[in-house]
């Protein structure tokens, strides 16, 4: 009976990781995209009724493949300690909530997410949204530090220029959206221009916010980003080699080439076995002299 199971482990683990069943799992996730794009134009009757049809049968196969992945994973806890499965999970549940009734809202939305599905089935895409997740810690504290300068440069914005637009600069808050704007370079000269004309060098002020925020704080989340995406890169290399050497057939003690250690014990055996036989030639032929 176990024997029974661990075949058929293997060979839904073989199908699950073949290239053909992957490819064609990404084909499902692209039509199932494509027909809920088709979902908001207004079709023919018979158009809808095919795209219900093929609705079902897109979440009945995402059905089948959680339950081969599932079946072809070493139990329920390797399987559910990995959070895209997790999330795939979810989102084949979901699927199966009938798209009727009060429910019909959330399982259109529960099936628009079957899209990010394509996310867990590549792996440089999943990468990039590890990648993304683990540079959010990092990328907070560069953010509370460009809340710091925004807060500084509002207040200091508001005090100099809410008398020349209270729109614009008329309290703390409207000071920082106003900075945003300029961060962004939305129309921000007319902004400068402005407060130029009663103060003639409001532009220091301008261009020192946009040298910190947009060239050294953009820099700063793009190398955090980087970094992570680094770090990330060579452990799906090292996981990748390691699938890889599982994949190998084992090689037999007796095909594995011979070490240095062992030439030279062999090397040493064989001159034992010469002195022995040189040993015994000659004792059998002092005997056969002293006959």
């Amino acid at each position: 009976m176990l024997a029974n199971v661990s075949g058929l482990q293997k060979k839904l683990k073989i199908i699950d990781s073949s290239k053909a069943f992957q490819g064609f799992v990404i084909f499902v996730i692209i039509v199932s995209a494509l027909s809920i794009g088709a979902h908001t134009y207004n079709l023919p009757n018979w158009m809808e009724k095919g795209l219900l049809m093929l609705d079902i049968g897109i979440t009945v196969f995402f059905a089948i493949e959680i339950v081969i992945r599932f079946l072809a994973s070493e139990g329920p806890k390797k399987f559910f300690k990995s959070g895209w499965n997790i999330f795939d999970t979810i989102i084949v549940i979901g699927s199966l909530i009938p798209a009727g009734g009060s429910a019909i809202l959330l399982a259109r939305l529960l099936r628009i997410f079957r899209v990010l599905r394509l996310v867990s089935m590549i792996p440089e895409l999943r990468m990039l949204v590890n990648a993304l997740l683990k540079a959010i810690p990092r990328m907070g504290y560069i953010a509370l530090l460009m809340f710091v300068i925004f807060y500084i440069y509002g207040a200091i914005g508001s005090m100099l220029f809410a008398h020349i637009n209270d729109f614009l600069w008329g309290d703390v808050s409207a000071a920082m959206l106003t900075l945003f704007r300029v961060s962004t370079f939305e129309s921000w000269t007319s902004v400068m221009y402005e407060t130029m004309e009663v103060y003639p060098l409001s532009w220091i002020f301008y261009l020192s916010f946009i040298f910190l925020t947009a060239f050294v704080f953009l820099n700063m989340m793009v190398g955090a980003v980087l970094d992570v995406m680094t770090q990330e890169t060579e452990a799906m290399r090292k996981e990748k080699e390691a699938e890889e050497a599982e994949l190998l057939p084992s090689v037999d003690e007796a095909d594995k080439p011979a070490s240095a250690a062992d030439v030279a014990e062999l090397k040493e055996q064989i001159a034992e076995l010469k002195g022995l036989l040189t040993q015994t030639v000659q004792t059998a032929q002092t005997e056969k002299r002293a006959g």
